[in-house]
């Protein structure tokens, strides 16, 4: 693979990361609700959920998946019901979590493994690495520029995706000060899961 392709791929990779989709509305929501920290956390989440699927893009098992309509119902149902799984635990969440003792109560664990299941058992990210990254080789068996290509995507979209955290928190930080605007805040956040729950439950190949 020559630099110019591996350019243009990044060029391309840019504007799918500054794009907003379920990665960006969750980890936004984090932080909205929970602070920089949870932001933080679920970034790094979503960023190792990805490497899963860069990896398993590589091994050619995601094509499987893909291709098994009961593997990939499987695969879309969990993961949808797990989002709004999410989303309904927090909407109903009695106490009020503020953003200073957010990560006191929540173990750092809990908040980064909600970030990697959310994005493993998304079938579409699936279905973009498989569909994106061979566009920039000449040959789909190639197996180490699969690799390469997939762990550049997840690096530059986990770094954008702790930018997008960490400026949403920030500009959120006087407004979660306010109990009332907190608790907007998480229920906006519980609908923005479930949302993103009923959308993954649509996915086609």
């Amino acid at each position: 693979m020559s630099l110019e392709i591996y350019i243009t791929f990044l060029s391309a990779s840019f504007l799918l990361w500054i794009t907003p989709g379920q990665d960006t509305m969750y980890i936004i929501a984090r932080s909205i609700s929970q602070g920089k920290l949870a932001g933080i956390v679920s970034a790094l989440g979503i960023g190792t959920g990805g490497l899963v699927h860069a990896l398993l893009a590589t091994a050619g098992v995601s094509i499987i998946i893909l291709t098994s309509p009961i593997l990939f119902l499987m695969m879309k149902v969990v993961g949808g019901l797990y989002l709004i799984y999410l989303g309904i635990s927090t909407l109903f969440l009695k106490s009020k979590i503020k953003a200073n003792e957010s990560m006191k109560d929540s173990k750092f664990s809990k908040i980064y493994m909600q970030g990697v299941l959310t994005n493993i058992l998304n079938p579409k990210v699936a279905l973009f690495f498989i569909a994106f990254l061979p566009q920039f080789l000449n040959t789909s068996t190639d197996t180490k520029s699969i690799l390469f290509l997939g762990l550049s995507f997840v690096i530059g979209g986990t770094i954008w995706c702790l930018i997008v955290a960490w400026f949403a928190s920030s500009f959120s930080l006087k407004l979660r000060q306010s109990s009332s605007i907190q608790t907007w805040f998480t229920k906006i956040s519980a609908f923005v899961y479930i949302a993103l729950g009923l959308k993954v439950l649509q996915a086609k190949v």
